[in-house]
């Protein structure tokens, strides 16, 4: 028979079957991993519940096919079916969910980042036009006005055009390991010191010095990032705490905290997701591009560390880093 050598399929990655005239006749581990054990010997119709890759399977001159859901909800497959023999069938499964997945992530963040852009855009090009007119241009207080909001406008989109650029010279250097000596506690308190106005935003440490391998101007940005949300989003007026604690352990703890509202839970998982807004018409009030606290993960990662946040509600809101210490 053509598929006496398929036992040679035992030991690769790729999930394989063999399949003799509708029946399951040998599945290397990778394929019992997948969709089970007990498929052995069973009719292909009921080893693998998919109409579309049955189809495939069973068709006198095989071919390949993308299925989605094979292993779990979201996933998306290949299947590539051999016609060996007659009746014979060498499968094998091509997982294709992470492409998919960022094929995805890819499209959403386009539209995305289209959409955030063609908003101001469109009130710009509305409020130009209306001036234009003799009525509103003759006119000095409304004139005024929207020349206010085309202000605000064009700076919302240039907010958002920085960040776009930020995240992507970000993610072009992610795998490149960042090597220069920071001073975090030194760090904290210059980024600190540049809002002076409005929340209060007190540094404490527990140590004179907490130095790091990293990249000065990008920790800086994550310090900033994360300040600015605090006050935007905390209790109005309210203090904004950065505390330092270099561990036994060999990390740096990042803690800024925040006496706000706090953030429903629910939000929590997605809060790092490119223009994801807990609080959509709040975040855009207060000047948000929601890819803040997507650049703040980007950057932690590519400094081998970890980021989290907690809230509770009605008390307020901690972000937190978690950086390994440099070693003398």
């Amino acid at each position: 028979m053509a598929l006496d050598g398929v036992h040679l399929l035992e030991h690769i990655q790729t999930p394989a079957l063999a399949v003799v005239r509708g029946q399951v006749t040998f599945a290397n581990a990778a394929a019992k991993s997948l969709l089970g054990a007990h498929i052995v010997s069973q009719d292909v119709r009921i080893a693998i519940r998919n109409p579309k890759a049955v189809s495939v399977i069973l068709d006198e001159r095989g071919g390949r096919a993308r299925i989605d859901g094979l292993s779990v909800g979201g996933s998306v497959w290949e299947i590539d079916c051999h016609v060996v023999g007659p009746g014979e069938r060498l499968v094998t499964l091509y997982d294709l969910s992470v492409q998919a997945s960022t094929a995805r992530a890819h499209a959403d963040f386009v539209a995305n980042a289209s959409h955030e852009l063609r908003t101001p855009l469109a009130a710009v090009i509305g409020y130009v036009e209306t001036l234009l007119t003799p009525k509103a241009g003759g006119d000095k207080a409304t004139r005024e006005r929207f020349l206010d909001i085309i202000r605000h406008e064009a700076l919302r989109m240039q907010a958002l055009v920085e960040d776009l650029m930020s995240l992507s010279r970000i993610e072009a250097i992610k795998h490149e390991v960042p090597s220069d000596d920071i001073d975090m506690a030194t760090l904290a308190r210059e980024v600190a010191g540049e809002f002076r106005e409005g929340a209060e935003v007190t540094v404490t440490a527990n140590c004179e010095s907490a130095m790091i391998a990293g990249d000065r101007g990008q920790m800086a940005q994550v310090i900033r990032n994360l300040i600015d949300n605090a006050r935007k989003y905390g209790k109005p007026g309210g203090p904004v705490t950065v505390s330092l604690e270099a561990t036994a352990t060999g990390w740096l703890a990042i803690a800024i905290k925040d006496e706000g509202e706090g953030i429903a839970p629910e939000h929590l998982p997605r809060l790092t997701e490119r223009f994801y807004r807990a609080n959509t018409s709040r975040s855009r009030a207060a000047g948000g591009t929601g890819l803040g606290l997507s650049i703040v993960k980007h950057i932690v990662e590519r400094h081998r560390g970890r980021f989290d946040i907690t809230t509770r509600l009605g008390e307020g809101t901690t972000a937190s880093l978690m950086l390994p210490l440099r070693k003398d």
